[in-house]
């Protein structure tokens, strides 16, 4: 099993992580996480140091794994940008305004009570955008602020589950970013 093969490598840091940081079940949930938003989980040893530096912080999978993504910046920009420049997507202030204000906290973690209708209208408004652009031969990425990122992946995810949705953060510097369109309420 993975756990194994992790304390056959790097028997210290596993022995740091688990069970005193993290259980077996929170750190697969984050590779789980990672693997269905086709992160590569190569560099594992990068992904436990994250773990234990941010698990004092929240026990939150789904915040643990935006850490990680940030730390994994060079995985993810050769994963979704081809060469320096990327073709994005944004989002218009007001619907990260309106995600921001709408996030609530539970035992389970963090999450995003947005009404269906306006949620409706994000979708609405993000598939046209990306039908336009794909009759054009573009295949575009989101690119959100970092807290937004994990809010509008799961407004987006069971509609849409095909297009990445990436953070500022989770680019490296060099990338020249391009915007395509913008996610409005209009």
């Amino acid at each position: 099993n993975l756990l194994d093969n992790l304390k056959d490598q790097y028997p210290a840091l596993v022995e740091e992580v688990v069970p005193n940081i993290l259980t077996i079940g929170e750190i697969q949930k984050v590779l789980s996480n990672l693997l269905k938003e086709n992160i590569p989980i190569r560099d594992i040893v990068t992904i436990l140091e994250t773990l234990a530096d941010y698990a004092a912080l929240t026990k939150d999978p789904d915040m643990l794994t935006e850490y990680v993504r940030q730390r994994l910046k060079r995985a993810i920009t050769e994963r979704f940008i081809i060469g320096k420049s990327a073709q994005v997507i944004t989002l218009d202030s007001e619907i990260e305004d309106i995600i921001l204000d709408s996030i609530r906290q539970n035992e389970h973690g963090s999450y995003a009570a947005i009404e269906p209708s306006m949620i409706q209208k994000i979708k609405n408004s993000l598939v046209k955008l990306v039908n336009d652009l794909n009759i054009k031969g573009i295949s575009p990425i989101v690119l959100t602020s970092p807290i937004v990122r994990i809010y509008f992946k799961k407004i987006i995810e069971d509609y849409i589950s095909f297009l990445p949705v990436l953070s500022y953060n989770e680019l490296e510097p060099g990338v020249e970013v391009q915007s395509v369109g913008t996610v409005t309420l209009k």
